[in-house]
């Protein structure tokens, strides 16, 4: 498979959203997680933050980290479902300018053919000024399956928002299976 056209060094802020957690009444095992997956790809973590579900502090810390100019990838995680107090999408959608339906259609695909559960997912992608800021689910299992659903358009994805002018048609590496 050849590789597409790609941001060289991405740099991205990890939010864990869990009541239980943030309230010190469980342990958080998908931020730990996660941080390993990012590193292994050469992904830089600059931040990595706990909070409740509360969606106007989500809808806060996805403005500020998106204004902030050095954040290439949010990955926030937990808060995706149908639960009252799963907000992280409502809050996701109040900050993006742009949505990327592409990225959560395919999460919500893959992770169908494990569960049918993940038909219940409201995760969404979208762009806020030079970020992509991308909805996973709170399990550890859910969140890496369905971040890794999507990777290999990540780079690329990061690179066009961020204003790489190449023309995809002649100078971009696209995915193709030879087989």
């Amino acid at each position: 498979m050849a590789s597409l056209s790609a941001k060289e060094h991405m740099i991205a802020a990890l939010l864990i959203l869990s009541d239980k957690s943030a309230h010190g009444k469980r342990e958080d095992t998908t931020g730990p997680q996660m941080l390993a997956w990012l590193h292994q790809r050469g992904v830089e973590v600059d931040e990595y933050t706990l909070l409740a579900d509360e969606e106007d502090e989500i809808v806060e810390y996805l403005y500020a980290k998106a204004a902030a100019g050095n954040i290439d990838l949010i990955i926030t995680c937990g808060g995706t479902g149908v639960a009252p107090r799963d907000r992280t999408p409502d809050a996701t959608l109040r900050v993006v300018e742009r949505q990327i339906p592409g990225l959560a259609e395919a999460m919500r695909r893959v992770s169908a053919e494990k569960t049918p559960a993940a038909l219940l997912s409201r995760a969404v992608a979208g762009i806020r000024n030079t970020t992509l800021i991308l909805n996973v689910p709170g399990s550890p299992r859910a969140a890496q399956e369905n971040l890794a659903a999507v990777w290999d358009a990540i780079p690329h994805a990061v690179a066009k928002i961020q204003g790489d002018t190449r023309d995809c048609v002649t100078q971009c590496s696209y995915i193709v299976d030879d087989s």
